[in-house]
């Protein structure tokens, strides 16, 4: 069994600060695959598959825009056109959430590219909305405490963000633990905080089993709390931006809804 693919139950944390506060956390589980054992994980795993239904499965084309029938060589591709140097990199991580019964939403999606000798090279992080669109980021090279980018977002996550905001992207080294922040930012400062931290576990069936159990259909869940929460602040009156206003402002976009799809990317 491949050891270098592990699962990290996490807390998932939203604050949102301006113009009105709402808050929330929840527990979840992620899957650090290595793109490498993807194939190994379907033989050995009872519970997981790999572009086939099971409990928990992966398929390469829920990423990438769905371009790609191999995730570990569209990531590749996606960094050689971002001027990475792919030459460096021994091994892709992917840090998302597996489908589970066959339904799969990820809000974001991690790759951490590594050298033979297991240092950092790269990360790009690829975030989806509820329209199915997807947008990458790529982090510059890591410092001490791992990747950090502030960009603009010129992407629709949510109907009660402005596309002016930036991204605050933050991604410790995944270890034992797992520790990243992605928060939303105007020129007065934060305006939505959030914070995924998790503690590593075996890739087994039998974690896999207790998983199912811990966290009943958990994308379902995500995609319920999402809109569940979007009503909540509908009706705390917060200020609400239509997906095709600002079309400009939506760009480099995967898959791109109809409402923009005329729009320059």
């Amino acid at each position: 069994m491949p050891e270098s693919s592990h699962i990290y139950e996490c807390t998932v944390m939203h604050q949102r600060l301006r113009p009105k506060r709402h808050g929330f956390s929840y527990r979840v589980f992620y899957l650090w695959l290595d793109l490498d054992d993807i194939a190994s994980l379907d033989a050995d795993l009872a519970l997981f598959s790999r572009n086939r239904f099971n409990l928990f499965s992966f398929n390469d084309r829920d990423h990438l825009g769905g371009e790609h029938s191999d995730v570990k060589a569209g990531v590749l591709q996606v960094l050689s056109q971002r001027e990475v140097d792919i030459s460096r990199i021994a091994s892709i991580k992917m840090l998302a959430f597996p489908r589970v019964l066959g339904y799969v939403f990820n809000p974001v999606t991690f790759f951490y590219a590594y050298a033979a000798d297991g240092s950092p090279v790269s990360a790009l992080a690829q975030v989806t909305n509820t329209f199915g669109e997807q947008k990458f980021y790529l982090m510059p090279e890591a410092g001490a405490d791992g990747f950090r980018l502030v960009t603009p977002k010129l992407f629709y996550v949510s109907p009660f963000s402005a596309l002016d905001l930036q991204f605050d992207f933050h991604l410790r080294l995944p270890g034992e633990k797992l520790h990243i922040t992605v928060n939303d930012a105007d020129a007065e400062g934060p305006v939505l905080v959030t914070s995924l931290t998790g503690t590593r576990r075996s890739l087994t069936d039998a974690v896999l089993l207790a998983c199912a159990v811990k966290y009943p259909l958990l994308t379902l869940r995500v995609i319920f709390l999402i809109h569940w929460h979007a009503l909540l602040l509908w009706i705390k009156r917060v200020p609400w931006f239509s997906k095709s206003a600002n079309r400009e402002l939506q760009q480099d976009v995967l898959r791109p809804h109809h409402s923009i799809a005329s729009a320059k990317s």
